[in-house]
């Protein structure tokens, strides 16, 4: 019995190279591959990156990205209306205790793609706190406080790396593509089992069969300066009608400007 050639590389690679379609789209496009070729592994990643990961998940090394580390500090005189002090730190200046729990110079970025394309468009960058912020608040204020209570601790994150974080995956989906076109021969129109295996072998370092883990690095995020939309990595989000945003880790706060992603209300924060 032979195996019949897997269909849709055609599709994928129109989707994969057309800037103005959706991410979202050509990873279902790949996801259908990897489950006619019956790639559990390819499978796996195309869903995390459209579901998102959940707190208690680790994220790969593409998706953790430069950040800076910002405190908001009570006002400094009180019964006086005046802007909260804002300080930007360094992760050495956290206590030990914080530092052990991976807050540091970089972020996690737990959004499906579907969230971060809606974000870019929006054009608001991003404030998120570390996942158990809260519960070390008081060991911050007391090391950085200087007789003021630290009221958040939060990673500042340019919109730029989000864009870094989508253009790794569609290159990835890209190269996938190229390998299995340099396994075709002439003529041949679909490409088999061996050749989809072969070219996840070369684009995602799979060595193995079911249950192999697939390792992807990315460069680290660089940005330009621009506004600020406010997010929690440590909260779950509200049940809402969008099929991408259900599984969400992330909930943002009103302040002082609002933005609609189909038909979901999020509220923003313009940075100053």
């Amino acid at each position: 019995m032979t195996t019949p050639d897997i269909e849709g590389l055609d599709q994928l690679e129109r989707a994969v190279l057309d800037e103005d379609v959706s991410l979202a789209t050509a990873l279902r496009r790949f996801l259908l591959i990897a489950g006619y070729a019956h790639q559990e592994e390819l499978r796996a990643w195309a869903l995390k990156q459209l579901d998102g990961y959940e707190v208690d998940e680790q994220v790969p090394g593409f998706r953790k990205v430069a950040a800076t580390l910002v405190i908001t500090l009570e006002p400094s005189t009180p019964g006086r209306p005046q802007p909260e002090d804002t300080r930007q730190i360094s992760p050495n200046q956290l206590p030990q205790s914080v530092r052990d729990r991976d807050v540091g110079q970089h972020a996690p970025i737990r959004y499906g793609v579907r969230e971060m394309e809606a974000l870019i468009a929006m054009g608001w960058n991003l404030e998120l706190r570390p996942p158990g912020s809260d519960e070390y608040l008081a060991e911050v204020t007391d090391e950085l406080g200087h007789g003021s209570a630290v009221l958040s601790l939060y990673w500042r994150v340019r919109l730029t790396a989000l864009q870094q974080v989508l253009d790794h995956i569609r290159t990835r989906l890209t190269q996938f593509v190229a390998e299995v076109r340099a396994t075709m021969p002439p003529g041949q129109r679909n490409p088999s089992l061996d050749q989809i295996g072969s070219a996840a072998q070369q684009a995602f370092n799979i060595t193995g069969g079911y249950g192999t883990t697939i390792t992807i690095v990315a460069p680290s995020a660089k940005a330009a300066g621009g506004s600020t939309a406010t997010a929690s990595a440590n909260e779950p989000v509200p049940t809402l009608p969008q099929p991408w945003w259900h599984r969400s880790s992330v909930i943002w706060s009103a302040i002082a400007a609002t933005a609609t992603i189909a038909g979901v209300i999020a509220t923003v924060a313009v940075a100053k």
